[in-house]
C-alpha cells in the first residue's frame, strides 16, 4: 500500500469529490437506521427486541448486519438480506442455465441485464421478509406481554410493509451508489460501515466488565489492588492477543497471491514490431474477498429465519420442525457446548462448508479460465511450457483451484475460531457471550477494509501518475 500516493491523491478535487459522496451516503445510512417504522406499538416491538437480542446470538446476527437498525425498529430493518439473497439466486441460475450464462459473458450490456434481474427479484424478496418480520414481532409481543395489542389494520399492514421494503430497496440504491464511486464495494461498505457503528457499544460492555469489581479486585504482588476485575481482565487480554494473531493471518492470507508470467509473441506489423515482452498475471489466494463470509451468514440466518415464522404461527403441526429450525441453524449459545447434545455443533460446521463451498462458487464467477484463456490467445500471450488454447484453460484452472482449496480452508478455518474459543471457554467456565458474533464482524472489516484501501489506492496512483 502506497501511502504517500493516497495522501497526494487527496489534493485532486475528484479524488475529493468521490471519498465525500461516500462518506455522506454511509451518514445518509447512519441516520436511516435510526428512522421508525411507522406502527402503533412501537415502544411494545422495541422492549421484545431488546429482551430477544439479549438472549439470542441468531438476533445478535441480524442486528450486526443491520448496523443496530433491529434494535432501533428501524425502515431498513430488513437490511440487504433481500438484495444478497436475489444476488445468490441469480448466480446459481447463471452457472445452471447456459443461455443466463452467455448473457452474463456479454460484456458489460450483459452485466447490466443480470444486475437488473437481481434489482427485480430483491423487490418481493424485501416484502416477503418485511412481512415475516412483522408478524414475528406481533406474535413474540402477544406471548411475552400482557398488553393487548389490537389487530392491525389493512393500511396500518400497507404502510409498514412499504415502509420496511422501501427502506431495503433504498439501502441497495446506496450500496449502487458507493460501487459507481470506484471506492470499493458498495454493499459490503455498508455492511462494514454497521458493524463500526457497534463498535463504541461493545467497548462500553467490555469496560464495564472490565472495571466490575464487585467480585473482587486486582491484586499486584499483594502490594496495592488495582480496580479491575482479575477474570475479566484475563479473558479480554486472552481474546485481545489471538484477535491481533488471527488479524496479523489475515492481513497476510488475504493480500497473498501467486504471479504468473505471461509472455508475448513478437509480431510484425509492415515496418512496426509489437509483442516480445512479458507481463504478469497475479492470482489471489483468496480471490472471493469478504463475499463467501457475507453470503454464509446470510444463507444460515435463512433456516432460522423460517423457523421463528413457523413458530409464530402456533400451529402444533409446524412446532417441532420450528424448534428444531432455530436450535440447529442460529448460533450456539457459550453453554450449549458443555452438554452433551451435538446440535450446537451443527452451526459452525455448516458455517465452514458454506464459506468453503462459495469461495469456490464464486471465485468461479469473478475468475473465468476459460475467458482469460481466449483474451490470451487473441493478444498473443501464453504461459512457459503450456500451449494455448485448452491447455492454457486447464492450467490456469488448476493453479486457481489449488490456490482456492488452501485458501478457502484457510477463510473457513478463520471463520470459526471465534465458536472454538467459545468452545474452550465454556468448558473453563468462562461466559463469553456473542463472541462469535464479534468474530464474524472483525473477519468481514477487515476484509472490507483492505479491499477498499486496494481500490483506493489504484485510483489515488491514475490521479498522481502524471507525478512520475
Amino acid at each position: 500500500m502506497n501511502w504517500k500516493n493516497i495522501l497526494r491523491s487527496l489534493n485532486n478535487w475528484d479524488m475529493q469529490k468521490r471519498l465525500l459522496g461516500v462518506l455522506a451516503i454511509i451518514v445518509v445510512y447512519r441516520f436511516l437506521a435510526h428512522v421508525p417504522v411507522p406502527l402503533a406499538e412501537p415502544t411494545e416491538m422495541k422492549e421484545v427486541i431488546s429482551r430477544v437480542l439479549g438472549s439470542s446470538s441468531f438476533g445478535g446476527f441480524l442486528n450486526l448486519l443491520s448496523g443496530g437498525a433491529l434494535s432501533q425498529l428501524s425502515i431498513v430493518l430488513v437490511g440487504l438480506s433481500p438484495f444478497i439473497t436475489a444476488s445468490i439466486i441469480i448466480q446459481l441460475l447463471t452457472k445452471a442455465i447456459p443461455s443466463l450464462e452467455e448473457i452474463h459473458q456479454d460484456g458489460e450490456s450483459g452485466r447490466r441485464k443480470i444486475n437488473q434481474w437481481t434489482r427485480m427479484i430483491t423487490v418481493p424478496l424485501a416484502i416477503i421478509q418485511s412481512i415475516a418480520f412483522i408478524y414475528i414481532l406481533r406474535q413474540t409481543i402477544l406471548v411475552t406481554s400482557s398488553v393487548d395489542i389490537p389487530d392491525p389494520t389493512i393500511a396500518q399492514w400497507v404502510v409498514a410493509v412499504t415502509a420496511m421494503s422501501a427502506g431495503s430497496i433504498l439501502l441497495m440504491w446506496l450500496g449502487e451508489l458507493i460501487t459507481e464511486k470506484g471506492i470499493g464495494n458498495g454493499i459490503s461498505l455498508l455492511i462494514f460501515a454497521g458493524i463500526i457503528s457497534q463498535l463504541p457499544e461493545t467497548l462500553g460492555f467490555i469496560g464495564a466488565s472490565l472495571f466490575d469489581t464487585s467480585q473482587g479486585s486486582l491484586d499486584v504482588f499483594g502490594r496495592f489492588t488495582v480496580p479491575v476485575n482479575p477474570l475479566a481482565l484475563a479473558v479480554v487480554s486472552a481474546v485481545t492477543v489471538v484477535s491481533l494473531i488471527v488479524l496479523y493471518l489475515l492481513v497476510k492470507i488475504n493480500e497473498a497471491q501467486r504471479i504468473l508470467t505471461i509472455n508475448y509473441a513478437k509480431r510484425l506489423q509492415g515496418n512496426s514490431s509489437y509483442g516480445g515482452v512479458r507481463s504478469v498475471l497475479p492470482v489471489k489466494l483468496i480471490t472471493a474477498g469478504v463475499i463467501p463470509v457475507i453470503f454464509s451468514v446470510a444463507f444460515l440466518s435463512l433456516p432460522a429465519f423460517i423457523g421463528q415464522v413457523l413458530k409464530a404461527t402456533g400451529n402444533e403441526n409446524w412446532q417441532t420442525l420450528a424448534d428444531n429450525l432455530i436450535k440447529w441453524f442460529q448460533a450456539p449459545q457459550p453453554g450449549t457446548f458443555t452438554g452433551s447434545d451435538l446440535s450446537a455443533f451443527i452451526y459452525p460446521l455448516t458455517y465452514f462448508v458454506l464459506v468453503v463451498a462459495f469461495t469456490y462458487f464464486y471465485t468461479g464467477i469473478v475468475l473465468n479460465a476459460k475467458e482469460i484463456s481466449e483474451n490470451m490467445q487473441k493478444q498473443g500471450g501464453f504461459f512457459e511450457g503450456v500451449r494455448p488454447g485448452v491447455q492454457t484453460e486447464k492450467y490456469l484452472r488448476t493453479v486457481v483451484n489449488r490456490l482456492t482449496l488452501f485458501g478457502s480452508f484457510a477463510l473457513g478455518t478463520i471463520a470459526i475460531l471465534p465458536f472454538v474459543a467459545e468452545y474452550i471457554f465454556a468448558n473453563m467456565g468462562i461466559s463469553a457471550t456473542n463472541l462469535a458474533v464479534g468474530g464474524t464482524g472483525l473477519l468481514i472489516v477487515v476484509q472490507v477494509g483492505l479491499e477498499t484501501l486496494r481500490q483506493i489506492n489504484s485510483r489515488a496512483l491514475m490521479i498522481t501518475y502524471d507525478d512520475y
